[in-house]
């Protein structure tokens, strides 16, 4: 096919053009040469780079750049990066080169976003070794990771180019780490797309099918909103309020994830769309005038009294300020209303795109960014954390619901819900925190696991004969007690196992072994212990005897050295072997030696889209794609991950689990049962059914070949008079029905 080179170069100015135009108004002088440097220098290190659509690649850095202006709200500098943000990682420009035509702040901001490239590492991810670089340098500069975020919008907006394994990998990743990175940064509208892409990919069937239903009931939805606000109007007029009112719908992936979480029809989901009402009001009035608008809405509708949710007062660390309650509305619908300013809507939404009109106002908003950042910045002072751990305390931080406590001299700190007077103890100082006893909570004396509650006041008391212990770690949660704890353990391990290498040295001497690294290694590899300060930290408790050294020494002098063969393969050669040449793994093929497990979690049949994540003790585990584990394994250990396919050529039966609502008709039991026993070759493993009050609700685990034969039962159950429902379950599922 002919390139038309011409066009490609009209093009690629028109679109210089318009990020020129989307970035005007934020511009200081000098900032647009910069910028057309910064795009000369692009165009020419990536001129003859092309994506996977065929497109020239120069178009990603200037889409980047794009969304860094419009949606995100950078400047000068932002811009520059966003346009170089490849070059120093595909192109033979150099970090140097950098640093020469555009300065020290633009080289280090670049660094930042240059992925870690190297040999693929056992024990953690390329993925979250990459991330923490990001946040160590994000925790310097915040538009490392706005124009990260812009760079993975724009990589998911065209994903479709990708291969399908890409495309799960990338899908998941967004899913697991940039979505609530985005939602923490207050990107609402960049989270909601970044998220309903991520589900696009990962789980295309739901997305499709949640997408056509939302179309579908767009205009009865459309006709309740409306009888909602008709009496609500004229009031708010005769107030003198300057408002506007609308129904937001609730995004696709927020709508998927209630469905998953609560085992939900969408049918069932009452809060589909929100009632906004945004107004104009001045900064020293909008409490005000929000409490007022409250107050009109609550004279219409009832309000359900656990439902009101005052971000005004005390807004989210993230910035979010806004009053949230759930009224009664016509036919008897709950339906959820939330009242804020423009100042307000507009921060949530686009986060710190905003900041530039409100600079007076943003200020708190600017501390707050700097105070999560502070504690990203102590979250990545322990210097050798494992990667992945410290990737899932981070997750569990960023997604947190957050309380308020406060000290005995009334400062007020912010803490993840849930968290203990330990925790506290350590948002105060490490010190604090590694020399806490215990803690008094509103003047009583609680333990150190107690959880706070928002609005407790606490008071934590130390000991200097304190240290911490192990089961520190099963009540913390935040993520600065938890590396701190941990830390603190590592240091009291190793003095403790300087003690131990004497001891061994000792014994290795009696038993005429030389004591060095190679026989120390070999003899951990013996007793399976992870490393030789392990080793030291056991012998210093008495848990290594002579009689481990003796059987050590006998199985070193014996010819046959018998190891667990799955051990003594190195992942490497695991994943090569198991993906072959095809890079595709089949399952149930004859052929194929490889060993694999169906993994428990979600219970793969034939049919169903599948991958498999090879362990090291356990062979290949085959997953479901949307199985509850996949988005981690997927994100986290994409190297691991082989390509995999059924081949129905043996009738194999395959556990699948069934559940089953209704109301409870005389002998539905027994209608049930002859449905599955009149179907060919279906075996009942167990069934579990109960009743209350007239319904019915079962799980049963039966024997099916595939999908085909699993879909075809499910729907011959659904013919049962008195049957509502069937679908299938998993693992997770099983244990709360």
């Amino acid at each position: 096919m002919q390139i038309d080179l011409e066009a490609e170069r009209k093009e690629i100015l028109k679109r210089y053009r318009q990020l020129i135009i989307a970035c005007k108004r934020r511009l200081v002088e000098g900032d647009k040469e910069i910028i057309r440097k910064a795009f000369e220098v692009a165009v020419e290190a990536h001129k003859e780079m092309r994506r996977k659509s065929g497109e020239p690649y120069i178009y990603h850095p200037i889409a980047v750049a794009q969304i860094c202006a419009e949606e995100i709200g950078l400047g000068g500098t932002g811009i520059v990066c966003a346009l170089l943000h490849d070059t120093v990682e595909d192109t033979d420009l150099t970090l140097d080169d950098i640093k020469g035509l555009f300065g020290e702040k633009v080289a280090q901001i670049i660094d930042g976003l240059t992925k870690i490239s190297g040999v693929i590492d056992n024990t953690s991810s390329i993925q979250a070794e990459n991330f923490r670089k990001v946040l160590l340098t994000m925790s310097e500069d915040i538009r490392v990771i706005l124009i990260k975020l812009a760079d993975r919008l724009h990589n998911m907006r065209t994903l479709e180019h990708m291969k399908r394994d890409k495309q799960m990998k990338i899908a998941s990743e967004t899913l697991f780490l940039y979505g609530p990175l985005a939602h923490r940064l207050g990107l609402n509208t960049i989270k909601t797309e970044l998220e309903n892409l991520g589900l696009k990919y990962t789980d295309t069937e739901s997305y499709n099918e949640i997408e056509l239903r939302l179309k579908e009931s767009d205009p009865e939805r459309k006709r309740f909103i409306l009888k909602f606000i008709e009496p609500l109007k004229e009031i708010l007029n005769e107030q003198g309020l300057k408002f506007k009112i609308f129904g937001r719908p609730k995004s696709i992936f927020g709508i998927y994830n209630k469905m998953k979480t609560k085992h939900v029809s969408f049918e069932e989901i009452y809060d589909l769309f929100a009632i906004r009402i945004v107004i104009d009001s001045p900064v020293d009035q909008e409490k005000s005038d929000c409490w007022k608008v409250y107050s009109i809405i609550t004279d219409f509708y009832h309000p359900s009294p656990e439902r009101l949710r005052d971000w005004i007062s005390t807004p989210k660390s993230n910035g979010y300020e806004s009053l949230h309650t759930t009224v009664m509305g016509p036919q008897g619908k709950w339906v959820e209303v939330q009242i804020r300013t423009t100042r307000m809507d507009d921060l949530a939404e686009n986060g710190y795109a905003a900041h530039w009109k409100y600079k007076d106002s943003a200020a708190e908003k600017e501390s707050k960014l700097e105070n999560w950042l502070l504690r990203i910045r102590e979250m990545l002072e322990n210097p050798d954390p494992n990667a992945l751990e410290f990737i899932d305390d981070f997750k569990l931080n960023l997604f947190s619901d957050e309380m308020f406590v406060f000290t005995p001299k009334g400062d007020m700190k912010t803490l993840p819900v849930n968290s203990t007077a330990l925790d506290f103890a350590f948002e105060i100082h490490t010190k604090v925190g590694e020399h806490c006893i215990g803690a008094k909570v509103n003047h009583k004396l609680v333990p150190l696991s107690h959880e706070l509650s928002s609005g407790n006041q606490v008071e934590i008391l130390t000991s200097s004969k304190q240290v911490p212990k192990d089961d520190w770690l099963t009540f913390v949660i935040t993520a600065k007690a938890k590396s701190k704890i941990k830390n603190n353990l590592k240091d009291q391990r190793k003095k403790v196992a300087e003690d131990g290498k004497e001891i061994i040295s000792r014994k290795f001497h009696k038993h005429k072994l030389d004591f060095n690294t190679q026989n120390i290694n070999e003899f951990c590899n013996y007793l399976k212990l992870p490393s030789s300060q392990e080793l030291y930290y056991r012998a210093a408790l008495g848990n290594v005897d002579v009689k481990e050294i003796r059987d050590f020494v006998k199985f070193r002098e014996s010819p046959v050295k018998k190891r667990k063969k799955i051990e003594a393969t190195k992942l490497e050669q695991l994943v090569t072997s198991a993906r072959g040449k095809t890079d595709m793994l089949v399952i149930g093929d004859d052929l194929q030696k490889l060993d694999y497990n169906l993994a428990p979690c979600c219970n793969p049949i034939p049919g169903d889209d599948v991958f498999g994540f090879i362990t090291v003790g356990e062979g290949i585990k085959i997953h479901r794609v949307n199985c509850p584990n996949a988005i981690k394994l997927l994100s986290n250990y994409a190297y691991r991950v082989v390509k995999a396919k059924w081949v129905n050529d043996q009738l194999i039966s395959f556990l699948a689990g069934l559940k089953i609502t209704g109301t409870d008709e005389l002998g539905i039991v027994n209608n049930i049962t002859k449905v599955i026993s009149n179907e060919n070759n279906v075996n009942m493993r167990s069934i579990n059914f109960d009743t209350d009050d007239g319904l019915f609700e079962g799980t049963i685990m039966i024997y099916v070949h595939d999908t085909k034969h699993l879909n075809h039962l499910i729907s011959n159950l659904n013919k049962v008079k008195g049957v509502n429902r069937v679908e299938r379950i998993d693992e997770k599922q099983k244990e709360t029905v």
